[in-house]
């Protein structure tokens, strides 16, 4: 078979193909657009646009006996769903784009993405890490003390932050609460993360949870309504033109929070369930919704799922370490470079340091736990 030959292109052919090119590039820059990822939905994305392109397409004239053809404008602050380019990574809800809008369709395609500031991600079920939202500023650590507080979660979502670059924020639900004897030691683990210099916040946000489904609840006192009322304007104040991810156990408010925060926001919330005191997790979608409606630029919550179910089996135990802040400048100190800081450990600092009464012993169990999942290697 004889073999083809390569056309020789003249110079002037040449230039002829590189102007066609770079014509067809700047009608492409002049039609491309601004926009942010606020859901994704399979193969889909919606994306709201926050700058117009310099040339918007006109809707065709049509002939007085000709049909409708579907057009759908495009305006500032609208809502589209598009696909992204398959040389582009996962997209999430955050994701600053450029995009191409094609009125004809209703549909658009995101050409590029911006480089994120922060990324917060998950293992997926087959341990791959998954993006879970771009760019977020505050990961909002949600407790309560019921359902019982978790410490060792909110340690994860701590070693979490440090990873991701993203500020925590222990928000401390339902603080009403704290007045009954059965919830002291809560308090005392709030009192913990403050001495540790974490930024810390209570709300007492009336919502179902609280009421245990008892059909005879008392509604609350004037007292109780004012104090709600300040934690909300302290956790607004906290997290004002921020973009944060509510995380924490199911049960502990978060939707509930959302709703009060926004409440054009419609998130489900379901309440505790009576026999297993448990929460009933609600959210099945992420999506970024914005604090100042149509506008993004003024921050906003990123309400998704899974997140409460972060794995760390990606880092490495001086990856764990790390995201301890009182306890990793004392590992320096331990006689052995590969301590495990187990109770038994030999010249371990950290348990010196927990026998000298400098650092709490359930921070340095909560690191053993983690770094023991971490150093698992083999899927």
């Amino acid at each position: 078979m004889a073999l083809i030959r390569q056309r020789k292109l003249s110079k002037q052919q040449i230039r002829r193909i590189e102007k066609q090119q770079l014509s067809q590039q700047d009608s492409l820059d002049d039609s491309l657009m601004d926009g942010v990822v606020i859901a994704h939905y399979g193969k889909q994305l919606e994306v709201q646009v926050t700058s117009l392109p310099a040339i918007i397409a006109d809707k065709p004239e049509i002939g007085p006996d000709d049909p409708e053809p579907f057009w759908q404008p495009l305006a500032l602050h609208d809502v589209w769903r598009c696909h992204a380019r398959t040389n582009l990574p996962m997209l999430v809800a955050g994701d600053k784009v450029r995009w191409i809008a094609d009125s004809n369709t209703g549909l658009g395609r995101i050409e590029s993405v911006a480089p994120r500031t922060s990324l917060v991600s998950r293992p997926d079920r087959y341990h791959k890490l998954k993006p879970v939202a771009a760019n977020v500023d505050i990961l909002a650590i949600v407790f309560a003390p019921l359902p019982m507080a978790a410490p060792s979660l909110i340690d994860r979502y701590l070693v979490v932050c440090h990873h991701a670059g993203v500020t925590p924020l222990l928000v401390l639900n339902k603080a009403d609460l704290l007045s009954q004897p059965d919830f002291a030691s809560v308090q005392n683990l709030l009192d913990d993360y403050q001495a540790l210099g974490y930024e810390t916040v209570l709300t007492s946000v009336d919502c179902p949870e609280n009421l245990l489904n008892q059909q005879d609840a008392q509604p609350h006192d004037d007292l109780l309504a004012a104090t709600a009322q300040q934690g909300l304007q302290d956790l607004k104040a906290k997290i004002d033109q921020k973009l944060v991810i509510f995380a924490g156990q199911s049960g502990v408010g978060k939707s509930t929070l959302i709703n009060a925060l926004l409440p054009d926001s419609e998130q489900s919330v379901n309440v505790i369930s009576e026999n297993s005191k448990l929460g009933q997790h609600t959210t099945t979608t992420s999506r970024l919704l914005p604090f100042v409606t149509h506008d993004l630029s003024q921050g906003g919550v990123v309400d998704t799922p899974g997140i409460r179910e972060y794995g760390i089996w990606h880092l490495t135990p001086d990856d764990v370490i790390s995201g301890f802040v009182e306890l990793a400048p004392l590992a320096a100190f331990c006689q052995f470079r590969d301590c495990k800081h187990t109770p038994n450990a030999k010249g371990c600092a950290l348990w010196e340091a927990v026998e000298a009464g400098e650092i709490l012993q359930r921070r340095v169990e909560s690191l053993v736990t983690l770094q023991a999942e971490a150093d698992t290697k083999d899927y």
